[in-house]
């Protein structure tokens, strides 16, 4: 029976709170010999904070103290969700009982009390706390589900296991990896991962890898501390920046540029690419200790190619969210609607399937419009060129054109489409000869 109860009681966690030294070490030797994890405390001035600290699977409090008693702390705790509290007392009579069971004591023991029958109550006390902990976790796991639902629309099975993933990995504190090509939703994943994790009342920064330098590191990480930083296209960040991250992931420490001292962080890592990981480690833009140091999990996230049955989902809804925003009746869709949704290739995505569905419903403001005009694409290749630089330019300035219209001229929003820097963008624009007016 003793070996059992120590098996068991291994689990739990137990508080003893009493002013009697001698009682108090009493009490430690007998629980910690069956197994029990425990804490002592001489006085319950100021117990809250430190119960909050430990947080035990149960209380074992004396009544009678100087200063402040049991009852008093048992008050004090009712409705914040504290564990059960179990009171003993040598001048224990049924009035003080019957008043310790209404302010909502676990049990009552009276001293000198029988050890085996207060490892019984302990235990099942700590049991029934243990259940109820565990129900409180799984509500707050189906309540952030039923969140991320609204947020990572589709009832295909590569999505339902990407939310579960999210939830399960947002309550651990590890850095997470997302891949996944342009307009999957990265960002969108990494906000959920960082809204259902226990950082959430922190900041959430997301950073463009590409324009980090030396010189912002501390700013940076000033802002993020405490929170989680979002190393968006972290395969383009510059070697040196690299090797300083790398440093940064594995101290958690970063230089102040006004001091020079070694300032302590507290900063989940979440990154993200739309690049090939291999290829990146192959031709050595990407180190690999720093891939291997932020890959703790890696979520990749589906194309729209590869969950299709979405496809009428996700329009539908974006379809009704834009008809809102427009201040018009959603407008319905066709078959011939239908049609084309699913026989288009969607290389943009979730991104791209929204902006056509924003397109559907300006034209419906004017009364005409339909999947086909939204997605129709100008054919050129009567005019493409024979030479490979020719028709690499040809190309190149009808996709960039397409993002220029898809986007209705918002050219950081082209530019992030398309994967290129701003700059570069515009430096292709005026290379290319495109007339953005023209093409709006």
């Amino acid at each position: 029976m003793a070996v059992e109860m120590m098996d068991q009681a291994s689990k739990f966690h137990v508080v003893i709170i009493d002013d009697d030294k001698e009682m108090r070490q009493s009490l430690v030797h007998l629980l910690s010999r069956t197994g029990w994890l425990v804490s002592e405390l001489s006085t319950a001035e100021g117990a809250e904070q430190k119960i909050g600290e430990i947080q035990p699977d149960v209380i074992l409090s004396d009544v009678r103290m100087p200063r402040r008693s049991g009852l008093e702390l048992l008050q004090s705790l009712q409705g914040q969700n504290a564990p059960p509290m179990v009171m003993i007392s040598a001048h224990g009579d049924i009035p003080m009982a019957v008043e310790a069971i209404q302010d909502g004591a676990y049990g009552f023991l009276e001293k000198p009390f029988d050890p085996r029958r207060l490892l019984g109550i302990l235990e099942h006390a700590a049991k029934q706390h243990r259940l109820q902990v565990n129900t409180d976790r799984l509500r707050e796991r189906l309540s952030a589900q039923a969140g991320l639902n609204r947020v990572l629309l589709g009832d295909t099975d590569v999505v339902k296991r990407l939310r579960d993933d999210i939830v399960d990995y947002a309550g651990l504190d590890i850095n997470v990896m997302i891949l996944g090509a342009t307009g999957t939703g990265k960002e969108l994943v990494a906000n959920a991962l960082h809204n259902l994790s226990e950082r959430s009342d922190k900041a959430f920064l997301p950073v463009n890898c590409a324009t980090l330098n030396l010189e912002r590191f501390d700013a940076i990480f000033a802002k993020a501390n405490g929170g989680t930083l979002f190393l968006d296209e972290f395969t383009a960040a510059p070697i040196d920046v690299q090797a300083m991250l790398l440093r940064i992931v594995d101290t958690q420490e970063v230089t102040s540029a006004i001091t020079g001292d070694q300032v302590r962080l507290d900063v989940r890592f979440i990154s993200a690419t739309n690049e090939n990981i291999d290829a990146a480690l192959d031709e050595g833009v990407l180190r690999k200790d720093l891939y291997h140091r932020l890959n703790t999990v890696i979520l990749e996230l589906p194309s729209l190619q590869d969950r299709k049955d979405d496809i009428a989902l996700l329009f539908e809804h974006f379809i009704g969210r834009h008809a809102e925003v427009y201040e018009i009746d959603p407008p319905q869709q066709t078959a011939a609607d239908l049609s084309a949704l699913l026989s288009h290739d969607w290389a943009g995505n979730v991104r791209e399937l929204r902006n056509v569905a924003e397109r559907c419903v300006l034209a419906a403001r004017r009364g005409h419009g339909s999947v086909m005009d939204a997605l129709r694409i100008v054919d050129d290749s009567d005019d493409m060129p024979e030479n490979l630089r020719g028709a690499m330019a040809a190309f190149e300035k009808q996709l960039i054109g397409r993002a220029i219209q898809a986007h209705r001229g918002r050219m950081d929003d082209t530019a992030d489409a398309l994967g290129i820097g701003r700059r570069t963008l515009n430096e292709k624009i005026v290379k290319l000869g495109l007339d953005k007016e023209k093409l709006l």
